[in-house]
């Protein structure tokens, strides 16, 4: 059954409930669950990354595809009675940055990502209704690009200005489940829908054999853990910002969000630190901190619109944002234009995790590690190959060139790897040049 083609029974049921939560944006919605039947679970199976890592239960992706009907009947039935049993993520530790500190995440079992995807497309229909064009993180047809694209534009158009930098000190590990399930419940009230995000906010967490059960924070890893955070970040900053902030402001503002990762821009420097003033007091209320370090007020104004006094004001501003380091420079026809590089921390991150795995990995064959590395490259270039940015993805591939030769000659003693060797071998085995996969500013359709 897995690999027949069966009718599309699940778009018009998604279209309906997305049409409902259009026309009657108060409403609450008390029946979604009779939508949920074995195609929508087919439906939510076949959207289910494949490849990821087995949970607590070892079960892989293709040991469950071996009984795929069975295993579906006894999934839909369980969560339509309430016995199912949401399993506790197995967490592991990943570097966050070129430091000791590590980020937890999650991996939930197989089982628990396709139940999670089927009430995700649920919610997906009903939020995609409420959601405002400021947000862009885990939504269909949106992307980080795109989010990029109206920040350059809109930066250009106001010729700068303050830029307002949040950062919510772990955010998917403070998640307040009082405040969320209060949220969810203004829109809906089914009760099986309810009952499972419920179930997988109390999962647990199992680590090291031990499993401990926090009592903030979202589903780590989980397919419906970034819907139900675009819920919680749309009333405390989005529709606080549009509905709230906005109309009380002197100058222009706006509000770019991927996930939470939030910037907002203002034209007049007034309205930038009043809003900096009540931010720390919003996000309180809902359970959340803001880094004091991290968020911060910067003055990005168009150079030639700035003092020339040689003043500290006078000096161009930077900020960070979604991997990218953002300036001001001078295009080929001389005018004044937003330019983005990759930040840092990014690059020497990503850095990292190539030489650490080329260091793993140095005894495999060499076409092999040529195979892995190009792929490396190839993602690397695909997020951070945009229009301005060419000279640093250059660098990238240079360091990777490098480190690629460092660890091959590594290997033995009797085998050193000089760079006459290794330009002999980069002939047969290149590595992908440097390239701009975004050669154009995408637009949200």
């Amino acid at each position: 059954m897995a690999g027949i083609p069966c009718p599309d029974t699940v778009s018009p049921k998604l279209k309906r409930i997305a049409m409902l939560a259009k026309q009657a944006p108060e409403m609450a919605f008390t029946s979604l669950s009779h939508h949920i039947d074995i195609d929508w679970l087919r439906e939510a199976y076949r959207r289910t990354r494949k490849d990821g890592a087995a949970g607590v239960d070892g079960q892989t992706a293709a040991e469950y595809a071996v009984n795929l009907e069975p295993n579906l009947q006894a999934l839909l039935e369980r969560a339509k009675s309430g016995a199912y049993r949401a399993p506790p993520v197995r967490r592991v530790h990943i570097p966050k940055g070129t430091g000791s500190e590590t980020r937890p995440i999650g991996i939930p079992t197989f089982e628990d990502k396709l139940l999670q995807r089927a009430i995700a497309m649920v919610l997906e229909a009903v939020y995609e209704q409420d959601f405002f064009d400021c947000s862009y993180g885990f939504r269909p047809g949106r992307s980080a690009h795109q989010a990029l694209s109206v920040l350059q534009h809109e930066l250009t158009v106001m010729a700068g200005g303050w830029i307002l930098e949040i950062d919510i000190r772990k955010f998917f590990d403070t998640l307040d489940h009082t405040h969320l399930q209060q949220m969810v419940r203004r829109r809906v009230r089914d009760g099986v829908v309810l009952q499972l995000i419920g179930k997988w906010l109390n999962a647990g967490v199992m680590e090291d054999g031990a499993t401990s059960y926090p009592e903030a924070g979202s589903p780590q890893g989980g397919v419906v853990s970034p819907i139900l955070a675009n819920v919680y970040l749309h009333e405390v900053l989005d529709a606080w910002f549009e509905r709230e902030v906005k109309p009380r402001l002197n100058g222009r503002a706006f509000l770019i969000r991927y996930a939470d990762d939030a910037a907002i821009v203002f034209s007049c420097e007034a309205d930038a630190r009043r809003v900096m003033g009540v931010l720390p007091k919003r996000f309180g209320r809902y359970g959340l901190t803001l880094h004091p370090e991290k968020t911060r007020l910067i003055e990005f104004r168009r150079p030639d619109r700035r003092p020339r006094n040689g003043g500290p004001n006078a000096r161009p501003g930077t900020f960070d944002l979604l991997g990218f380091t953002h300036y001001w420079g001078l295009s080929r026809k001389g005018k004044w234009v937003v330019v983005r590089r990759t930040a840092s921390g990014r690059f020497s991150r990503a850095l990292k995790r190539v030489m650490e795995w080329c260091q793993h990995n140095r005894h495999l064959e060499v076409k092999q590690q040529w195979q892995i590395l190009k792929q490396k490259l190839h993602g690397h270039f695909d997020y951070y190959g945009i229009i301005g940015n060419f000279d640093a993805l250059a660098r990238f591939r240079t360091e990777v060139m490098r480190t690629w030769r460092k660890w091959l000659h590594r290997r033995s003693q009797r085998a050193r790897m000089s760079w006459e060797r290794m330009n002999v071998l980069l002939k047969r085995y290149p590595l992908p040049p440097a390239r701009i996969a975004h050669p154009y500013s995408a637009v949200v359709t």
